[in-house]
């Protein structure tokens, strides 16, 4: 009985190993991907940013003279400029906006899912065509916007033509195609139980006060998830903008983003230790507001049964 059980325990064991060398074997291709495509580009990053590397030539350590000439290059503070003008306003509107899409689409009325589908669409075009749409749209001489603008008796502006204007366009462009979070938000108002709602309707709560103190606050886990994607994602606006301007950045500049620039610096210009120490500094900025988020998530984010 004993010779049977240490050899039913073998077995076990050996199929065990088996299973754990198998599941090894499948993930090889995937962890070498990850050790020669992410990890080893990052390390080298890190030394390439000390370095006078330009792709052409090998270059020599040079301490933080990148960082210094960061801190005296005009085009470097002002595509930072553009950048953080971009979060600022873009993150909250994407929230605010796609939150109410998602309300107003999580309306149980007779073709939703046609409603879903449309908003949903704009997510499935392709940055750089989307990009062509809108510049023909928002052409000043002929675009659609501008001649509706002048139907109704006012001089529409030159939108990406204007330096006053082009950043605002951005926006607004961007914010055509947030139909993937507004997915996210309604798979988070389908997790709120009815039960709430009931409970608050037999109280006599008002419309406003269900909002505001049952779907919003039981909604912030997702609106956390979508803000910290929001974040990153704003932080490293490159697609759109270098298509609309040919990856010029115009007018005066208004349009160049911190990833263009670091984009340019690197494989336009060659300056790869430079573009090293940008692309270091953008992760840090962005790691530290990403931490923040996590830290004020305790004073606003509620779960349920919390």
């Amino acid at each position: 009985m004993r010779q049977l059980a240490n050899n039913g325990n073998k077995k076990r064991r050996g199929n065990q190993v088996n299973k754990e060398t198998s599941g090894w074997l499948f993930a090889t291709p995937w962890i070498i991907g990850l050790l020669l495509f992410y990890i080893l580009p990052l390390v080298v990053s890190i030394y390439f940013s000390f370095t006078s590397y330009s792709i052409l030539q090998p270059g020599e350590f040079i301490g933080f003279q990148n960082y210094k000439e960061l801190m005296n290059d005009q085009l470097f503070f002002k595509s930072i400029y553009n950048t953080v003008y971009f979060a600022i306003f873009f993150v909250p509107l994407s929230i605010i906006s796609g939150v109410a899409l998602a309300m107003l689409l999580n309306l149980k009325i007779k073709g939703m899912t046609v409603y879903r589908t449309i908003f949903f669409l704009p997510t499935l075009v392709p940055h750089v065509a989307i990009a062509v749409l809108w510049m023909w749209l928002l052409n000043p001489g002929f675009g659609l916007v501008n001649g509706f603008l002048d139907m109704i008796g006012i001089s529409g502006p030159a939108w990406l033509g204007s330096e006053e204007w082009s950043k605002p366009s951005l926006i607004f462009m961007s914010l055509w195609g947030i139909g993937q979070a507004v997915v996210i938000y309604l798979a988070g108002l389908g997790d709120i139980s009815d039960e709430y709602y009931e409970a608050a309707e037999v109280d006599g709560a008002s419309w406003f006060r269900k909002t505001f103190h049952i779907t919003i606050p039981l909604l912030t886990p997702v609106i956390f998830f979508n803000l910290v994607m929001g974040v990153i994602g704003a932080f490293q606006q490159f697609t759109l903008p270098y298509t609309l301007t040919q990856g010029q950045g115009k007018p005066a500049n208004s349009l160049t983003f911190y990833v263009m620039y670091l984009y340019d610096n690197g494989f336009k210009y060659f300056k790869m230790g430079y573009a090293s120490a940008m692309a270091w500094i953008l992760f840090v900025v962005i790691m530290l507001l990403t931490v923040l988020i996590f830290w004020s998530s305790k004073r606003w984010v509620h779960y349920q049964g919390k």
